[in-house]
């Protein structure tokens, strides 16, 4: 695995650590935003694997589908959760009313663990 790419992973877990500390503490948008990146940073992770970086969140979904999912390499649900998580974190930056539930951002998180560890399960199975 590349320096790089195990520094992407350590920033994915760093960042799901911050989203739950601010989910206890009943920061729900900034958690939904902190989750969200973290799965970004995963999704970074393995489209760095590949040498391919991108400046632009829609070609890391894109490229994530692409080289991951319609490869049979991750299930779908991983890029549902990356699109569904980037919506929520988009409403919850953008829209001055929404609200979130914490079941909402319970599951956002929960989700992001389990593609961290399904992306490092591969990412050690691949060295």
């Amino acid at each position: 695995m590349k320096d790089s790419t195990h520094q992407l992973l350590l920033n994915a877990e760093e960042t799901l650590n911050a989203a739950e500390v601010l989910l206890n503490e009943g920061y729900l948008r900034d958690a939904v935003n902190r989750a969200y990146y973290a799965v970004f940073y995963i999704a970074e992770a393995l489209l760095n694997e590949k040498d391919l970086r991108f400046k632009k969140h829609g070609m890391v979904h894109a490229s994530f589908a692409q080289h991951y999912v319609k490869t049979g390499i991750f299930d779908a649900k991983y890029h549902k959760m990356l699109v569904k998580a980037f919506g929520r974190r988009m409403l919850g930056d953008y829209d001055e009313v929404v609200r979130f539930k914490s079941d909402e951002v319970k599951e956002t998180i929960t989700e992001a663990w389990d593609f961290l560890q399904a992306a490092k399960s591969y990412l050690a199975a691949q060295a």
